[in-house]
């Protein structure tokens, strides 16, 4: 336990950071009691749950066809209908998250007290937001410092996007899959970086490889699109070690087996039932006339005007240092900022469904890239204007924050 608990992995920045999270929670609490109500969990939730529940009693699997959906009575998504009866864009693995903390529940979808469990049926979720802050404040911390790390957990703490994806709050179950891809693309990253050190690479990364196999499943199964996560992973492990290029290849190799594994068993083993499913399943749902539409790109901006002001203000003036400064041009700072403009490009040709997700998975990767810039203005001789600045405006976007939820429920 000494050993644990040393100033390295538990002190001030742990602490200050465990802060910022736990005033996380409490605004996703404030939004749940004030925000929402237990009758308010509408068709596709009570959906998405009984699907779930169904599949955990070994009745069915989840958003496949079944007689028990029939029997359930609940109302079926379209695209759900239209598509034979599977669900083109999530695994069974997405129903079990959903209704994992009501399997204790023991009524049936007709009656009334199966909407009074609306706020349990939030509760993943509300994991999966904090666990994507504190992975966030990790990686900022690890790449820019102290300061790196708390500008882009703040700018996470105080995002109304973060906090309504959280609470499901008019929003999609959208975190899962955000986690997840976040954890997939850095841990892809840290695996290369492991990989000079004079040891089996393989054998000594197996605690990376089970992370990475973990986050690609909860990501793909969470949103079928982000399949094309595994070639940038994979492009990332080989751009980083050029020279374990083939070492890079099998950690990867491995990493997809594991996520391959993870997702055959949510649909329990059923092989006949997974191949189906992956038949019905959307991949690629890119529609290339919206990128012609000019309502899209206005949609775009409003997303990132809802994920907070001080991100809608500071991120023209980070890419203007990005792109006229040389120092911030290294990977570190390149690699969120080119991931983040992939989820925006395949958000911009999805304007509905799964669209939200991409535009949600992007923030994380904005947050870390405005951190970086911020944290290398911060080394400069302009230290104390940049200081002001960049706590000023994160000041008046925890202000605003707590100003627009101090309004929520009111008449």
């Amino acid at each position: 336990m000494g050993k644990f608990l040393t100033r390295e992995r538990f002190g001030r920045p742990q602490v200050l950071a465990g802060f910022l999270l736990f005033g996380f929670l409490a605004q996703c609490g404030w939004l749940l009691v004030r925000g929402t109500q237990p009758l308010e969990m509408d068709s596709s939730e009570i959906f998405r749950v009984v699907e779930g529940l169904q599949q955990w009693g070994g009745e069915s699997v989840a958003g496949t066809p079944s007689v028990e959906r029939i029997n359930a009575g609940t109302p079926t998504p379209p695209e759900v209908d239209h598509n034979g009866g599977y669900d083109p864009n999530h695994s069974p693995l997405w129903y079990l998250v959903a209704s994992l903390p009501m399997l204790r529940w023991t009524g049936t979808a007709q009656t009334g007290s199966f909407h009074y469990w609306g706020w349990l049926a939030r509760a993943p979720y509300l994991i999966f937001g904090v666990l994507l802050g504190a992975s966030l404040w990790y990686v900022a911390r690890r790449l820019y410092g102290n300061a790196g790390g708390y500008i882009a957990l703040t700018l996470y703490c105080f995002s109304p996007l973060i906090l309504r994806s959280s609470t499901l709050y008019s929003a999609q179950p959208e975190m899962g899959a955000a986690w997840g891809a976040f954890g997939a693309i850095f841990t892809a990253i840290a695996v290369a970086h492991t990989l000079y050190a004079p040891r089996e690479v393989v054998v000594w990364n197996w605690r990376r490889i089970l992370l990475l196999g973990l986050s690609l499943a909860l990501a793909i199964g969470s949103q079928f699109s982000l399949v094309f996560l595994l070639p940038i992973a994979l492009g990332f492990m080989l751009y980083l070690a050029p020279a374990r290029r083939l070492a890079a290849l099998a950690i990867w190799a491995a990493g997809c087996g594991v996520a391959f594994a993870l997702l055959f068993a949510s649909y329990f083993f059923r092989p006949g039932v997974f191949w189906q499913g992956m038949g019905h399943a959307s991949f690629f749902g890119i529609t290339w006339q919206a990128f012609r539409n000019p309502e899209v790109y206005l949609q775009i901006l409003a997303q990132i005007g809802q994920s907070g002001p001080a991100l809608l203000v500071g991120l023209p003036v980070v890419l203007a240092a990005y792109f006229v400064w040389r120092r911030p041009k290294y990977f570190g700072n390149t690699a969120p900022l080119m991931i983040a403009a992939v989820f925006l490009v395949f958000g911009l040709g999805t304007p509905r469904y799964p669209g939200f997700g991409f535009q949600l998975i992007a923030d994380p990767f904005l947050f870390v890239f405005v951190a970086g810039i911020a944290a290398d203005l911060l080394e400069t001789r302009r230290r104390e204007i940049v200081t002001a600045c960049v706590w000023g405006l994160l000041a008046a976007n925890a202000l605003w924050n707590l100003a627009e939820l101090a309004r929520v429920g009111r008449p």
